[in-house]
């Protein structure tokens, strides 16, 4: 290489482009940085988050009046009718005519459908000509016994002059006596045409079926052209009533008891009777009656309870919850306990709590622990009397890792998965 090509390696290109600042990298290498962080985080939050311990929950039931009697004990059960009727016909008939539905109100004597009288007028009928003829044959019976005795009043006198024999006048006199006798047959077959008449009339009267009491219709069990019979025939497609009524007015509500608790109970005892449909309404009722005979499978006695209140509102077979009342006190009455179920209470360090569900939002929330102070144990609920508060979420079976302030995620119940799935 000589001197001249040395030179040119030496000598400067102006046309290349000039190297990156320094500071521009820097802020280029910053942004790239935050970039991934902000993923980072945005991937932490949708899948490395904590969702908490999955649980079930239950929510707590207030009881008690909160007024000036005190509530001896609780209890559930049900609205009955004392007086609920299925109305059939007394006869075997086919449905010419209903005229009842279901919801209507009807009054004692009513008529609620008519049956095809076809055959029972056809049979009144028949008793109705029986009877005439009975009626006609007492009438010439008369013709001949009136005849007879005036002959045998000729006779005895004719008899007595010694003007005819005395075998005519025996015989005279044995057709009087043969008449009468005829006369108080055809009397008596009469009378019998008479009742036959009346039964074949209230066989008629049977195809009109009736309301027995006022009440209410609750169901409507036949149309036109169906045979009814107040017997089950034909092989579960004869109809054996019309329709079902209630008397509203004697509706009360029975409930079973429990054998330990039963001692508690006192007939005319004060009782607060509160509907499952309606929990903010308050019914005064009081204990009719016990009933003297246990359940052995249960070991429980049955209690009827009358409701002081008439009310629409009120119908066979709600569900309802019921506090027998002790007469009220002069001592300030205490705050209402609470229904709590009973596999949400757990032993924490020698104490009863329960973990509420508080912040719950999303179907998560924080487990807050409470120490209770229990009473009375009601079925499968028990009553909490401090510690808990009406309406509140309680964790159900808390698992033994759950502690205070530990995040938790309420379990979806298999039914409404099967919901949304449908």
């Amino acid at each position: 290489m000589n001197q001249s090509d040395l030179l040119r390696e030496l000598r400067i290109d102006r046309s290349a482009p000039p190297p990156p600042a320094p500071r521009r990298t820097l802020w280029i290498g910053l942004a790239a940085a935050a970039i991934v962080f902000v993923l980072a985080v945005a991937g932490w939050a949708l899948f490395g988050r904590d969702k908490g311990i999955e649980v079930r929950t239950a929510e707590v039931t207030a009881i008690g009046n909160g007024g000036g009697n005190a509530s001896v004990l609780d209890a559930t059960g049900y609205v009955v009718a004392r007086r609920m009727a299925t109305v059939s016909a007394k006869i075997t008939g086919k449905v010419r005519e209903v005229l009842i539905e279901e919801g209507q109100r009807v009054e004692a004597g009513q008529v609620m459908a008519t049956l095809d009288p076809i055959d029972a007028d056809a049979q009144r009928d028949l008793a109705a000509s029986q009877l005439a003829a009975a009626r006609s044959q007492i009438g010439s019976v008369q013709a001949q016994l009136k005849e007879a005795e005036a002959n045998a009043v000729r006779l005895a006198g004719l008899a007595q002059q010694q003007l005819v024999s005395k075998a005519q006048y025996d015989q005279a006199i044995a057709q009087r006596d043969a008449l009468r006798a005829q006369l108080s047959t055809a009397q008596r077959n009469a009378q019998v045409a008479s009742g036959g008449l009346r039964i074949a009339a209230q066989g008629v009267d049977n195809t009109i079926v009736r309301a027995p009491f006022a009440g209410v219709v609750i169901a409507k069990a036949a149309q036109p052209g169906e045979i009814v019979s107040p017997l089950s025939a034909g092989g579960g497609f004869t109809r054996t009533g019309i329709g079902t009524i209630v008397d509203m007015d004697s509706l009360e509500v029975e409930v079973e008891v429990g054998e330990a608790f039963i001692g508690r109970v006192q007939p005319k005892m004060p009782v607060e009777a509160t509907l499952n449909a309606y929990p903010d309404w308050k019914i005064p009722a009081e204990v009719i009656a016990i009933i003297p005979a246990a359940d052995r499978g249960k070991a429980t006695v049955k209690v009827r309870v009358a409701l002081k209140q008439k009310d629409p509102r009120i119908v066979p077979d709600m569900g309802v919850r019921v506090s027998f009342l002790e007469a009220a006190k002069p001592v300030a009455a205490t705050r209402p306990g609470v229904l709590a179920p009973s596999d949400a209470i757990v032993q924490r360090d020698g104490k009863d709590v329960a973990f509420v569900v508080a912040d719950l939002k999303d179907g998560g929330g924080l487990a807050r622990q409470r120490e209770l102070r229990l009473g009375r144990t009601l079925g499968d609920d028990r009553e909490v009397l401090e510690g808990l508060g009406g309406g509140e979420t309680v964790v159900v079976e808390p698992p033994a890792k759950l502690a205070d302030g530990a995040r938790v995620q309420v379990a979806r119940e298999e039914s409404d998965d099967s919901e949304n799935n449908k």
